[in-house]
């Protein structure tokens, strides 16, 4: 078995160096960083699809999702999009989105206010942060 002098902190004064197996050392860093990388959370981002002329029986199905995917832990991405002359609809597609937004105002925060990028009006909602006790 072989030992090296490997330096664990060289921003220290003075440096911290220690007499060990390299390698051992080199395995060990990696299994910290993957147990760090594994404890990280994922978000995730669900979408909702709407058009500006969404009726009053889809619009409260995809709340139902919303509402599920809000509570799962996901971020929501909801988005009206215009179709051709549809885009004539703006103020119907911002108005649709606010509506969405109070209706999940006990579940989600908005992230993101509507804006219009290119065909599409985009908010985003992220989960309400649950307070442990």
């Amino acid at each position: 078995m072989s030992l090296d002098l490997v330096e664990i902190s060289p921003k220290t004064e003075p440096p911290v160096c220690k007499i060990i197996d390299y390698k051992k050392f080199i395995y060990d860093q990696k299994k910290k960083q993957k147990a760090i990388k594994s404890k990280a959370v994922k978000v995730v981002v669900k979408e909702l699809r709407f058009g500006p002329n969404t009726g009053e029986h889809d619009f409260d199905f995809k709340l139902k999702h919303a509402i599920k995917f809000l509570q799962d832990g996901a971020k929501v991405k909801a988005f009206v999009f215009f179709r051709g002359r549809t885009i004539i609809f703006k103020d119907k597609g911002e108005i649709l989105l606010l509506r969405l937004a109070q209706a999940l105002e006990d579940h989600g925060v908005v992230e993101n206010m509507p804006k219009l990028d290119g065909k599409k009006m985009i908010m985003i909602i992220a989960p309400k942060k649950k307070i442990k006790s």
